[in-house]
């Protein structure tokens, strides 16, 4: 893992606080997942240990691009507005995503928790008080119930917990950028593999020439590859 002063490969955009920083990736694109890696650190501590709470978190993408929708139009501005005065903000998230990885899937993994429960990470966008924003990730124990949820049981003691406060104008760095690489991909996919699913114009002319139907689009779909299946 880089030293928290160092590019990573996969890093979209990242955004700084006080020995702490928020950084969007692109490496689980791939899976249709969007990743916020948070983390602090300490750099008075031996290089390659200095990271001292980090939190991942994987967000839909489909989920993601509404949670950019929500930022590029103002409504969560607006509704910031309105909570900074409110002693209770912290509780009242403008954004929350709850996930994480289940007990059987850690032991799959081979990274079981000794306490066997499941790995909880939730993140959450509130209202700050010195800043505009605070975009909070946290981990540990969790329990997944009956609809496969993994919910949070750490209560007001989360293993890891990060803090980084953002302007306005950061929230919507991240949006922006970070809808723009997402776009990018997908037309990536299309410039891959999804021109070759297209009717060509002199297939479609000599399939006119020998009396035949021209395919419609659908069936072309279902004849090809689809072009997401290797994403």
């Amino acid at each position: 893992m880089p030293e928290p002063n160092e590019l990573n490969s996969g890093q979209i955009i990242r955004k700084d606080a006080n020995k702490c920083f928020l950084e969007v990736q692109n490496d689980y694109f791939g899976v249709g997942k969007v990743h916020l890696f948070f983390a602090k650190y300490d750099v008075s501590l031996q290089k390659g240990s200095r990271y001292t709470q980090k939190v991942n978190i994987y967000i839909d993408i489909p989920e993601f691009l509404e949670f950019c929708r929500r930022i590029l139009s103002g409504s969560i501005h607006r509704d910031m507005q309105k909570l900074r005065t409110d002693s209770d903000k912290l509780n009242k998230p403008l954004y929350s995503s709850m996930g994480g990885t289940s007990a059987d899937d850690l032991a799959r993994y081979g990274r079981s928790r000794k306490d066997g429960m499941s790995l909880s990470r939730v993140a959450k966008l509130c209202a700050g008080d010195k800043v505009d924003y605070a975009f909070i990730a946290q981990s540990g124990p969790g329990e997944t119930d009956a609809k496969g949820l993994i919910v949070p049981r750490f209560g007001s003691k989360p293993e890891n917990s990060v803090f980084v406060g953002l302007s306005w104008e950061n929230l919507n760095h991240i949006a922006l950028v970070t809808q723009m690489h997402i776009q990018a991909f997908y037309n990536l996919q299309y410039m891959n593999a999804g021109l070759s699913i297209l009717p060509q114009p002199d297939n479609i002319d000599q399939s006119r020439q020998a009396g035949q139907s021209t395919p419609t689009g659908q069936e072309t779909v279902q004849q090809a590859d689809n072009p997401f299946t290797h994403i």
